[in-house]
């Protein structure tokens, strides 16, 4: 047993650890420890493993993508000669290189996309990381910029047990509303009836379609550009959009609201104090999927530990 070995086991079975994240829902649900009558979610940007100076533009990574493959061949050349233990590191490491950044060339047209559909083309030349391809430079908690990826967790208001887990490196929560409800309802087989978000979800469309799959959105009014109450409807306004600024308006949804930060954020900061959501040790989407499905896994079997006592008893 070492490091290697550990490493490798965390990272290798998540189709296995993902069936028990939803073995572990559907024994909280069974237990009626998790009811689904509100759910909470949030999202915490986690630092990357990757350097901040690890980040090219599109002609440096030409460059390191040349010298890469020198590299490769240098050591390709060496393998004909008897090869040592520090020969072969070299050869390892030079092939890890040249996939790495192969890989970052290889999305460096889709980080473009994305700053030219937000008009960022002008100010900056897209760049992507030659150690971590999928992660992204993000604003974070602080108020500085630095690779991270987006970790969205729901939360079920009444057992604080985690039902869902996104995990993207899109730095907004704007979009990330209706994918979490899709996992909910196919890892329980159940239709949710209230769920609750903060303001950097506001989206009428994610609104409005889970309006029509019978879920009520309980989240701010956004501050209206013109010079009209927040609970107004407005002329582009569907009936769905009305009647949920009217119900916001309301004392009742208002007091239901609060239970939002009260559950997801509780949950986000104990995993960044006890389950090493502080900083991702993993690099690329896939693994660090995997990796947050772990944290999501032993804070569901410490709900279950925590609570079935009291409940024998």
């Amino acid at each position: 047993m070492n490091h290697h070995t550990l490493s490798d086991f965390r990272v290798a079975h998540h189709a296995a650890i993902d069936a028990l994240v939803t073995q572990s829902i559907a024994a909280l649900l069974h237990r009626g420890i998790v009811t689904l009558a509100r759910v909470a979610q949030d999202g915490t940007r986690v630092r990357a493993a990757a350097g901040a100076g690890s980040f090219r533009r599109g002609p440096t990574l030409q460059a390191c993508l040349r010298t890469a493959r020198k590299q490769v061949e240098r050591t390709q050349r060496q393998a004909d000669a008897p090869v040592s233990a520090a020969t072969a590191a070299q050869a390892r490491a030079a092939r890890e290189r040249l996939a790495h950044v192969e890989a970052a060339l290889a999305v460096l047209p889709e980080v473009e996309a994305v700053k030219t559909k937000q008009g960022k083309k002008a100010q900056s030349a897209p760049r992507v990381s030659t150690t971590d391809p999928d992660a992204r430079v993000m604003k974070m908690a602080d108020g500085g910029f630095r690779p991270a990826y987006n970790i969205q967790l729901a939360t079920d208001v009444v057992g604080r047990a985690i039902v869902g887990l996104q995990v993207t490196n899109v730095g907004s929560d704007r979009g990330q509303l209706t994918p979490m409800l899709a996992e909910i309802e196919q890892r329980t087989g159940r239709s949710l009836a209230t769920y609750l978000v903060d303001g950097g979800y506001l989206n009428h469309a994610a609104i409005q379609a889970a309006a029509a799959r019978g879920i009520a959105v309980y989240a701010p009014l956004e501050k209206p550009k013109r010079d009209r109450a927040p609970d107004v409807p407005a002329r582009q306004d569907t009936p769905a959009i009305a009647a949920w600024r009217a119900h916001m308006a309301t004392d009742e949804a208002k007091r239901i609201l609060k239970d939002r930060g009260a559950t997801a954020e509780w949950v986000n900061a104990d995993a960044r104090t006890h389950r090493t959501l502080d900083r991702i040790p993993v690099r690329g989407l896939p693994k660090v999927h995997t990796w947050a499905l772990w944290i999501v896994l032993a804070h569901n079997m410490l709900r279950l530990t925590d609570i079935i006592p009291h409940v024998m008893t």
